[in-house]
């Protein structure tokens, strides 16, 4: 039998389950309040104290001004107001000589293509030493390579013996009829040029060069009587070196025992991704160049590195992962304490002490064009284009070929024939029209373990055509400097959208999109349909990457006008779409108009940046880039078209100032711009003014914050360059 139930009231009181308020919490934990979403508001790293950089820096500050007063109460006070200018020298010699002491503990290095320039920042001039090292190897450059200039294959296999003295194989030149009516409508332009500028031109002057090259025999000099014989460098058969760098692997014998194969590891401004397989054997090579040239020019040792700070010189248009590898070998590899990073353009500007100007830097295997503006570089105005003087020395050995030149198996691939060229190039090159006629020169031909042989040959218009490669790119073939690109690095991408975030600018987005058709369709979103505007409704790829969150963010100003669309005067005909923070097209078709998200589009649109070689004309560049910079105002073009400086060793062609000058009047159609191009002042040398300027840079002591210590970079790596850039990184 069941037992009876009981009611709720009897459980409650009988059962003892009724509740009872002793006032006595069940737990210990804080009892948080709700957050009142309307009125929510933080600070939380919003201001710049709460950040552990700047705190730090403004700490370092505080001491070293606590430590001038100190210094300056000990030493009996501040300066007389009354002292005559004579009483103050000594003060001023000794602050001099404290700047002095202070930059000998700062080395300066600005790594090219073709040269490494290094120094103390107290140094009146840096250091240059190829940037280049040479390693063992089974064969040397020649026996594998093409040779430069391309020859006419006249057998089955193509091989040339390069020691066979009477091989006549080497002389044809590849011939090309596109190439030989350019330099023939180039001559009658120079020719034209001579008559309306009163020179003198003498009848069948080309023939009497071929001639005279045909005739003309070596002179066969002994090494005795040779005053400039080469000392070339000795390999040991039995204890090899593992490597050579500099001009010590320039001068090893093509034919040595054992071989060795020169690897240059940046090429045409980026790192050298065709000769290499491992991207930590490249930086390697990078850092025994950097840590050779510091112990041998420098004479300091490795050991003494974290007692010494160091200032990087980046290209203006950088990718992203060459600064970072960069910046951590000098941190992690080298151990400098503190090193800061400056841009090429902006480093030109601090050596020549312009604050406002176009920089021109014409180097060995690229040429940069970007405006300066209170010494900082305008993002917009950055381009980068592939080709330098490299390329003028094969177009003058090429032209040279085929006026008989003397020395017909001349061939870059050799390291003899190689320092030959470049001489020639700084000798016998110019712009000036008045220069151009039939002259006689000589070289010497110095080879290891044979002797001297000196050649006699004529030159007439090739010493003019070949420096106008800068003007019309299209004379040389461009096309292997893409090769090995993205083997061995991949783009950078942004760690939250996983977009890519390599720096690009408006003009060098304008010179991509008049090379190559294809970025118009993707932007467009429908590769049938012609693009609305000439080269409109473009992509930034700089524009579309948002930095703190996958959150919309808002459109960016009106992008400027595409000089892919430029009138003849150089301003743009028409206004290009505004690039939204998704990747899509305002005032054009939208990417989603083809069923591409934003991510494709981006996609596509690098991987054709990626496979288009970025050439134009010089003149052409720097219009566009005055253009983009000055975002149509007058006043300030004006400026930069007045304030154009051309630094780096190609551009030292004498006369190449003024056709410069010239054809950038041509291109703006008559309009009345005063156009003046100058260079460095105080007579310093164009080559290394960029590297004077971030030695500048780098002396400035209370005003410089962009320095990075060792124990931020521990603590928040490659990031910390966020805050340390003087520019958006």
């Amino acid at each position: 039998m069941a037992p009876p139930k009981k009611s709720t009231t009897t459980l409650l009181k009988e059962e003892g389950l009724e509740r009872t308020d002793n006032s006595m919490r069940t737990h210990s934990w804080p009892m948080i309040p709700m957050i009142n979403q309307k009125n929510y508001y933080t600070e939380y790293l919003k201001r710049d104290d709460q950040i552990m950089v700047v705190r730090e820096q403004e700490e370092a500050l505080r001491l070293a001004a606590a430590q001038e007063q100190a210094r300056r109460q000990g030493g009996g006070g501040g300066e007389d107001p009354m002292a005559t200018d004579e009483q103050k020298g000594p003060d001023e010699v000794a602050e001099d000589e404290e700047v002095t002491r202070y930059g000998s503990k700062i080395i300066v290095i600005h790594p090219g293509s073709q040269n490494l320039r290094i120094g103390y920042a107290s140094d009146a001039l840096p250091k240059s030493i190829p940037n280049v090292i040479a390693r063992i190897a089974e064969k040397a450059e020649f026996e594998f390579e093409e040779r430069s200039p391309k020859r006419m294959k006249l057998d089955v296999d193509g091989d040339v013996d390069m020691d066979d003295e009477d091989d006549e194989k080497a002389r044809p030149v590849e011939k090309d009829p596109e190439f030989d009516s350019q330099i023939n409508a180039m001559s009658v332009e120079l020719k034209q040029k001579m008559r309306s500028n009163k020179r003198r031109l003498l009848p069948s002057s080309k023939e009497q060069t071929i001639s005279y090259n045909r005739r003309t025999v070596p002179e066969t000099i002994n090494e005795h009587n040779d005053p400039h014989r080469v000392e070339w460098t000795e390999v040991s058969k039995d204890q090899p070196k593992e490597y050579y760098i500099g001009h010590e692997a320039l001068k090893i014998p093509d034919t040595s025992t054992p071989r060795y194969k020169l690897l240059w590891p940046i090429r045409h401004g980026w790192l050298n991704e065709r000769d290499y397989k491992s991207k930590r054997r490249l930086m390697e090579d990078i850092q025994i160049i950097i840590e050779e040239g510091i112990k041998n020019e420098l004479k300091l040792d490795k050991k003494e590195l974290p007692n010494y700070r160091a200032v990087l010189v980046i290209p203006d248009l950088y990718e992203r992962n060459y600064v970072v590898d960069m910046v951590e070998m000098l941190m992690r590899e080298m151990r400098f304490s503190e090193i800061c990073i400056i841009q090429e353009s902006m480093a030109a500007s601090f050596g020549a002490g312009f604050s406002l100007a176009c920089i021109v830097d014409v180097g060995a295997q690229k040429t940069s064009v970007c405006c300066v503006d209170e010494g900082m570089c305008i993002p917009d105005s950055r381009i980068n284009i592939k080709y330098g003087g490299h390329d003028v020395t094969e177009l003058l050995l090429r032209l040279s070929l085929q006026n008989s030149f003397p020395y017909s198996k001349i061939n870059l691939r050799c390291r003899y024939d190689f320092l030959i060229a470049e001489e020639l190039k700084c000798k016998y090159l110019t712009l000036h029209d008045g220069d151009v006629s039939v002259q006689t020169h000589d070289f010497y031909l110095r080879r290891p373990e044979k002797a001297t042989q000196k050649y006699t040959f004529r030159v007439y218009d090739e010493v003019y055509l070949a420096p106008m490669s800068h003007f019309k790119p299209a004379l040389t073939d461009h096309s292997h400097k893409l090769a090995g690109r993205r083997s061995l690095w991949e783009r950078s991408y942004d760690i939250y959208d996983n977009m890519p975030n390599d720096q690009m600018s408006g003009a060098q987005q304008a010179l991509y999109q008049s090379l190559s058709s294809k970025l118009t369709e993707v932007a467009n979103g429908a590769p049938e349909a012609p693009p609305p505007r000439p080269f409109g409704a473009h992509l930034n790829p700089a524009d579309i990457t948002p930095r703190s969150s996958v959150a919309g963010s808002p459109v960016p100003e009106t992008t400027t006008p595409v000089p892919g669309a430029a009138t003849p005067s150089g301003q743009g005909g028409g206004q290009g779409g505004e690039a939204t923070a998704n990747g899509s097209v305002a005032g054009g078709a939208s990417a989603a108009s083809g069923g591409l998200t934003p991510h494709q589009v981006a996609m596509r649109v690098w991987e054709e940046y990626d496979s288009t070689v970025p050439v134009m004309p010089l003149d052409r560049a720097v219009i566009d880039s005055i253009t983009h910079a000055a975002k149509g105002d007058e006043k300030k073009m004006r400026d930069f078209f007045a304030g154009i400086m051309v630094v780096g060793g190609a551009g030292a062609v004498p006369g190449f100032r003024d056709t410069l000058e010239d054809r950038i009047r041509g291109g703006l159609a008559g309009r009345d711009i005063n156009i003046l191009i100058g260079v460095p002042p105080r007579e310093l040398d164009m080559q290394v003014i960029a590297w004077k300027g971030a030695s500048v840079f780098g002396k400035l002591r209370h005003t410089n914050d962009s320095w990075v210590k060792q124990r931020e970079y521990d603590m928040l790596g490659s990031r910390v360059l966020t805050l340390k850039c003087m520019w958006n990184f």
